[in-house]
């Protein structure tokens, strides 16, 4: 029996690892995939080896390695060098059973498979079929979508928050925006709870606030490249101290499934529609505000749009071009 090994960051595995190791499963009967990784990187270890296991959990014929190592004293490097290519070797025969052969897409195979007694078979060494790295991964996941597996691509998706007080249009842009740039809008969550903003109690909003939080899971993985929040915990926070005077605390996790890398604040500078569930036109500029107090005092930085509804839904666009380099 012919044992293998592919061997590599995977920061993040993208379709040209998954290649390369469907290459390796057809010339060997078992293979041992082993990450290598140190507690400096991007993507935490853990993470990245749970990424392998969905992608192979249903292999008999792989066995996952997570190899952690200490950048001191493996040096961290992709030069085709015998010395570190030696030091390698070394480790590998540590950890790992004896193997027959060594399979990689990188000129340095050559003198880990020679250090492991072991042969070196090469996949697409000029990247010929898969133009892509895991570095321009990282730098350009948008650039490079295609090639990011369906199940870690929501590691990449961008979070654009709709965030404002009420009746000024959060809901329709958000789902404008999620049309426009062909993904999924999380809507907000407090009309499914309560009717009326008046009617609302402290335990209605914490409920609205786990609610909220298990939609973005949800709609997550499916997003494509931008996913659209209307409303996030903040919000929801700022409504506790407006109307409660209470500060509302929560879970950690809710707080960084909420973390978004665009927030849109929508000024109050629009026509007030008042549909029997909202607060006054006063109070709606009095919560706005506050919300504002709220997130500078979270130091949470955003984006001021103003105007009608279509130079609001204009100048989203623009920005979120601007930011993310992203096209519909």
């Amino acid at each position: 029996m012919k044992t293998g090994l592919v061997f590599g960051k995977f920061l993040p595995v993208h379709k040209g690892h998954i290649a390369l190791i469907e290459f390796a499963l057809k010339n060997c009967d078992h293979l041992y995939l082993c990450l290598c990784h140190t507690k400096n990187e991007s993507i935490d270890g853990a993470i990245r080896n749970q990424w392998l296991k969905d992608l192979f959990f249903k292999n008999p014929k792989i066995t996952i390695v997570s190899f952690e190592y200490d950048e001191e004293k493996l040096p961290n490097s992709s030069v085709s060098s015998k010395e570190i290519s030696k030091q390698w070797a070394e480790a590998f025969k540590r950890i790992l059973p004896a193997l027959d052969i060594v399979f990689t897409s990188e000129p340095y195979g050559d003198f880990v498979a020679e250090y492991m007694n072991a042969e070196h078979l090469v996949f697409d060494q000029q990247r010929i079929l898969f133009p892509v790295s895991a570095t321009q991964v990282r730098q350009s996941p948008f650039q490079y979508w295609e090639y990011i597996p369906e199940n870690i691509r929501y590691w990449f998706v961008k979070k654009i928050c709709i965030v404002g007080s009420e009746s000024t249009g959060k809901s329709t842009l958000a789902e404008l925006l999620a049309k426009r740039y062909n993904t999924f809008f999380v809507p907000e969550m407090a009309r499914d709870i309560i009717e009326k903003t008046e009617e609302c109690t402290f335990e209605d909003l914490l409920k609205i606030a786990l609610l909220h939080g298990e939609t973005i899971k949800k709609y997550l993985p499916t997003a494509n490249k931008l996913l659209f929040i209307d409303t996030d915990i903040t919000i929801t926070q700022s409504y506790s101290e407006f109307l409660f005077h209470k500060e509302l605390f929560v879970e950690d996790w809710l707080k960084e499934i909420n973390k978004c890398d665009l927030y849109l604040f929508l000024e109050t500078d629009c026509e007030f529609v008042q549909d029997g569930t909202r607060l006054s036109q006063e109070e709606r500029n009095k919560l706005s505000l506050h919300h504002k107090k709220i997130f500078q005092a979270a130091s949470i930085d955003y984006n001021i749009i103003t105007g009608d509804w279509q130079q609001r839904f204009e100048s989203a666009c623009k920005i979120i071009n601007t930011r993310f380099s992203v096209l519909p």
